[in-house]
Parts: C-alpha cells; sequence; structure tokens
C-alpha cells in the first residue's frame, strides 16, 4: 500500500477508535447512571455488556490492528496471544447481540414465566458466560489451530542470519482455514442465522398480535416492536459491516493473495471497526430510554460547566469591587488637607 494510503488508513483507524471509545463510554454511563432502574432489565444489561465489547474495540482492537500489520517485531507466542485478543471482542459482540435476541423472544412468548426466569442475578450470569465463552472461542488458536509452526521456522531463519524477531502480522499467526470455517462459518454465521430467525418470528407475532389487540395493550405492543426493529437494525448494522471482510477471507483462501486488491482490504477491515462506533448512534436515535439518559447527562455536564463559570465570576467580581473601592479611598485621600 502506498505510504499516502497508509497515512490515510491510520487516521481514520484513530478516529475510528476515539469515537468507539467516547460514544460506548457515553452508553454505559446512560444506563449505568442515568437509568440505574434499567440494569434490572435484561436487554440493557446485554446492551451494556454490547457497549463494553465496542469500548474495547476502540481501546484494544483498532491500536492492534494498526500494529499487527507488520509495524511491531514480536516473538510468534505474544503475536499469536495479540491476534486472538481481536477475535475474543468480536465473539463477545456476536454473542451479546445473541443474548439480546434470545430475550426478546422469551419475553414476547412466554411473558407469565418471563419475569421469574430473567432475574438479575440470572441475566448477570449469562452476560458472564458470554465472555467467557468469547474466551474460550477466540483463543481457539492458542491451542493449535493457528500458523505458529511456520511462523516458528521462519523466525528460527530470521534468528540465524539476525537477531531481530520477523514482522507480525495478524494472517501470519491465524491460519485462514481457521478464520473461515471456524470464526466465519462456525462463529459468526451461526449465531447470525439463529438471531434473523429470532427477529422474523418476533415481528410476525408482534404483527399477528397487533392485528388482535386492544387499544390499551396495542401501545405496548407498539413500544415492543419498536424497540425490536431498534434492536434488529443493531444486528443488520454488523451482519454489514463484518461480513464483506469474512468474504474477502474467503476469497483469500480458495484463490490466494491476489484474490483481493490490498486496498479493498483494509476497507473491510476499516469497516468491521467501524460498526463499533456505529451503534451508540443508533441507541442515541432509536431507543427512547437512552435518548433521555442521554439529554440527562448533556443537562447535567452543561450544569457542572455554568455552575464553574459562575463560581470563577464571583472571585472577578469581588477583586474588581475591592480594587474600585482602594481606588476611591485612594482619591479621597489625596484630596483631605
Amino acid at each position: 500500500m502506498a505510504e499516502w494510503s497508509w497515512v490515510v488508513y491510520t487516521v481514520v483507524e484513530v478516529l475510528i477508535s476515539v469515537a468507539c471509545c467516547l460514544g460506548n463510554m457515553l452508553v454505559v454511563c446512560a444506563v449505568c447512571v442515568g437509568l440505574r432502574d434499567s440494569l434490572r432489565e435484561p436487554t440493557f444489561c446485554f446492551l451494556v455488556s454490547l457497549a463494553v465489547a465496542d469500548f474495547l474495540v476502540g481501546v484494544a482492537a483498532v491500536p492492534l490492528a494498526v500494529l499487527l500489520d507488520g509495524w511491531v517485531s514480536l516473538t510468534p507466542d505474544l503475536c499469536l496471544l495479540l491476534s486472538c485478543v481481536v477475535l475474543v471482542l468480536t465473539q463477545a459482540s456476536v454473542l451479546s447481540l445473541l443474548a439480546i435476541a434470545v430475550d426478546r423472544y422469551l419475553r414476547l412468548h412466554i411473558p407469565l414465566r418471563y419475569k421469574s426466569l430473567a432475574t438479575q442475578r440470572r441475566t448477570w450470569l449469562a452476560v458472564s458466560m458470554c465472555w467467557i465463552l468469547s474466551c474460550l472461542l477466540g483463543f481457539t488458536p492458542l491451542f493449535g489451530w493457528n500458523n505458529y509452526s511456520s511462523l516458528t521456522s521462519d523466525s528460527t531463519n530470521a534468528s540465524s542470519s539476525s537477531p531481530i524477531s520477523p514482522p507480525c502480522t495478524f494472517l501470519s499467526v491465524i491460519s485462514l482455514p481457521f478464520m473461515v470455517y471456524y470464526n466465519f462459518l462456525g462463529c459468526v454465521m451461526a449465531p447470525l442465522l439463529v438471531m434473523t430467525l429470532l427477529y422474523i418470528r418476533i415481528f410476525w407475532s408482534l404483527q399477528g398480535r397487533l392485528k388482535d389487540s386492544c387499544p390499551q395493550a396495542r401501545a405496548s405492543l407498539l413500544r415492543e416492536r419498536r424497540l425490536a426493529c431498534s434492536l434488529a437494525l443493531v444486528l443488520i448494522l454488523f451482519a454489514s459491516c463484518w461480513i464483506p471482510l469474512h468474504l474477502m477471507n474467503c476469497l483469500l483462501l480458495v484463490h490466494g493473495p491476489q484474490a483481493v486488491p490490498r486496498g479493498a482490504l483494509y476497507t473491510g477491515i476499516l469497516l468491521s471497526h467501524a460498526n463499533s462506533a456505529l451503534n451508540p448512534v443508533v441507541y442515541a436515535y432509536r431507543i427512547p430510554k437512552i435518548q433521555q439518559a442521554y439529554s440527562q447527562i448533556w443537562r447535567r455536564f452543561l450544569l457542572r460547566l455554568n455552575c464553574c463559570h459562575e463560581d470563577e465570576q464571583v472571585p472577578r467580581s469581588i477583586t474588581s469591587s475591592l480594587t474600585n473601592h482602594t481606588e476611591k479611598c485612594g482619591s479621597g485621600g489625596k484630596a483631605t488637607p
């Protein structure tokens, strides 16, 4: 890739990283501070889990994507470990989305048993299980399915000629068959298909209930449908941002490195990272409770700014009044014989 293209890619990655961190930090603050009662609802607990995963994408995955592109020389073990971190965060997002879809399905189809099943303790246990399973699936290459042997032989040959380790890249340690057959088809596409079926079932059921509902129940069902539409939009954005990169990996596996231009590959990487910055925007425009929490946070922030500004003005006014009083006294003293 040309030098100017690399500069543009790096600048865009930095902007995406900042947007991921600020936007998802605001989501976590909105739910945990502005909507404390919402933490009793499983959906918002899973949304916090998704926001934390997206925040960590900005903190860890994006910087690692830039570094693990041949810019640093690391030992094969460390290179493989850092590459697996990116897989863990992606898997955490997928499983959080799956947990949200299952929660909305259960809420709609077993409303009488839902409250007894979806307790706060069980909800946070489910969140913990999502992250534990993400670590197990994401760190799978550490247990053998990787390019470690080829990289080790390369590093051995390089060390015989020079003491510097070979550059660390993602695909130098993570094998393409793993990315296609295990990560894409097993860990991404399978949950996406399950979620798609769940949302189709949810919308089908809501449509039927809206036709037969009374006016009092209709308002509640409309709110449920609006929230389901918002969460389905998050799912569609995830699929739209991540599937192009995985399809490129399929082409690389079948046809070799010449099948995908380098510029297209970097565009796919940027698109996958941008997904983590888009979710807070969707929450802000589509979920009323988070809209209210955002506005509360901004009002508190502006009030604090005004208070700080007023506190600064008070000492200035006191100082100016004392100065005027001193000048008057001084002028009066000179006029006295």
